[in-house]
């Protein structure tokens, strides 16, 4: 069996109509440009306020691809 590395990088989706629709937005994003793409976690959620209202959901997300030279 061969050993595999994998890279992890950090991401901030948004959206204006939730976290789901923010997190779903980085992994997306990131997929038009990276390959082989294997896992995403949500490592934090927050809101964007303005006048005490949601402007913006905020995902803040981890995704690892496979490493290649």
């Amino acid at each position: 069996m061969s050993e595999s590395v994998y890279k992890v990088i950090e991401l901030v989706g948004t959206s204006t109509e939730s976290w789901e629709k923010a997190a779903r937005a980085a992994v997306e994003r990131a997929g038009e440009s990276l390959r082989d793409l294997r896992v995403a976690e949500v490592s934090e959620l927050d809101m964007s306020l303005v006048d005490g209202k949601v402007q913006l959901y905020r995902a803040k997300v981890k995704v690892s691809f496979k490493y290649a030279d």
